[in-house]
């Protein structure tokens, strides 16, 4: 069979790698000019599945109010004039309640295991480097209620096969050492040893790199233009050039048996054109990653500050540190005064609890924080949606969210073996699946 791919993010490569391996003939699209250039470029570099909790829970509303106005809060909501926004918004609202957290739980994990152990087979038959570190990930606290509500998040994980364990202040400090400077301020912690955390776009990369080994064609540096419908089907894709080729020709139609949109947070807007309609919503999130000046201070242990609702993952030489949302529209700028505030106080935060081990210092001081912005592409449960829509020919794969690298190598896998006829072994609602647990991500035709 004949696929196109769009979009080049750890999602498209994963699934371009997959349908290779199946036998099919895959061209993928991408208007950077290279892979993992947008929100697989700066992540967090968890593999946590069981740190995948939705967003939408009982507090949420209250705190996303109480936010509204605190540049530096974990989850920032910035109204728009835009209706995918507010619709977003309200299906949002209505997953803020016990029952649908756990029902959501349920599948974030199961895709989050089926997910990691593709990885791992991926790293065996690839051989794969992306400063990998299969230590775990712990998650500490700073206050005893988010500390004593851990307990009940942990249950629930544990409930659904996640080995995650409440640990005291003494153990986590036992766990990861470098944060002992901070321990005072320690409540106590989680910490699940099965977790890891590695370079997504390092990943990619090398994954996209023995795709093109084994066949798959790239067109990088082409926009996808607009998906062509002809009736209850996709009939080609219209993409351009960003740079003019030799022939002159910039403009080109491409037709195939099949189209996986992997857009991320721009799949929805592509999918509406030809009246595909899902919920998929960018959350903005940002990251620095800063060069070590203490090495032998630095965390080994990817862990998350609860406090802030920041990631930490040791990438080699250097620190990444990644968090915080916010829903806002497409705007990826790192100039604006909200932009800057969020940057900053992630480089105060490092400062506080690992003080020294970084250089933390801003350009004007003399350092270099590589500061970086992402846009996450988040459906209202945080589950993303993958497989086929009500045009035949049209498949998805997005809305990943955070998770995005979590899941990437197992909706990459389940995507293919979709399109080659399969079922995935695992308890998944799939998009197109004619079952009630897929009946909130069925997709709504124009």
């Amino acid at each position: 069979m004949k696929t196109i791919v769009l979009g080049a993010g750890i999602i498209g490569i994963s699934t371009a790698w997959h349908l290779r391996e199946r036998g099919h003939e895959v061209t993928v699209v991408d208007r950077q000019p290279d892979a993992a250039l947008e929100t697989s470029f700066a992540n967090a570099a968890q593999i946590s599945v069981s740190y995948c909790e939705p967003w939408a829970n009982r507090e949420a509303p209250w705190k996303a109010l109480k936010w509204m106005f605190d540049k530096e809060a974990p989850l920032l909501f910035r109204p728009q004039l835009d209706w995918e926004q507010w619709r977003w918004c309200l299906k949002f609202l209505a997953q803020c309640n016990d029952t649908a957290f756990a029902r959501n739980v349920q599948q974030i994990v199961a895709l989050g295991a089926y997910s990691h152990a593709a990885l791992k087979e991926l790293v065996r038959v690839t051989g794969i480097e992306y400063h990998r570190l299969e230590r775990g990930i712990a998650h500490f606290y700073t206050d005893q209620k988010s500390f004593d509500d851990a307990a009940h998040a942990v249950e629930l994980m544990r409930r659904f096969g996640v080995q995650r364990r409440v640990v005291s202040r003494d153990e986590l400090l036992a766990i990861e050492p470098a944060f002992r400077a901070y321990g005072d301020r320690i409540t106590g912690g989680t910490y699940t040893s099965t977790d890891e955390s590695g370079d997504a776009r390092v990943f990619t990369q090398a994954l996209a790199r023995r795709c093109a080994e084994r066949g798959v064609q790239f067109l990088y540096g082409h926009d996808v233009l607009r998906l062509n419908r002809s009736g209850d089907a996709i009939e080609s894709i219209a993409i351009r050039a960003r740079q003019e080729s030799a022939t002159g020709q910039k403009d080109q139609v491409l037709k195939a048996d099949a189209v996986v949109v992997a857009c991320g947070s721009y799949s929805a807007p592509l999918l509406r054109g030809v009246g595909v309609h899902l919920p998929i919503y960018p959350g903005k999130g940002y990251s620095a990653t800063f060069p070590l000046l203490k090495p032998e201070g630095a965390p080994m242990v990817s862990t998350i500050d609860d406090g802030k609702k920041i990631a930490m993952s040791r990438l080699g030489n250097v620190l990444r540190v990644a968090g915080t949302i916010e829903l806002g529209g497409y705007d990826l700028s790192l100039d604006s005064p909200v932009a800057r505030a969020r940057c900053h106080m992630l480089s105060r935060r490092i400062e506080t609890i690992l003080p020294g081990v970084c250089d933390t210092r801003t350009p004007e001081e003399g350092g270099d924080p590589q500061y970086w912005t992402g846009l996450r592409p988040a459906t209202p449960t945080n589950i993303p949606f993958i497989g086929r829509t009500p045009l035949h020919g049209l498949w998805v794969n997005a809305g990943h969210g955070t998770l995005g690298w979590t899941h990437g190598a197992g909706s990459g896998k389940a995507m293919a073996e979709l399109l080659s006829g399969e079922r995935p072994a695992m308890d998944f609602a799939f998009l197109g699946d004619d079952t009630p647990a897929a009946a909130y991500g069925a997709p709504r035709l124009a």
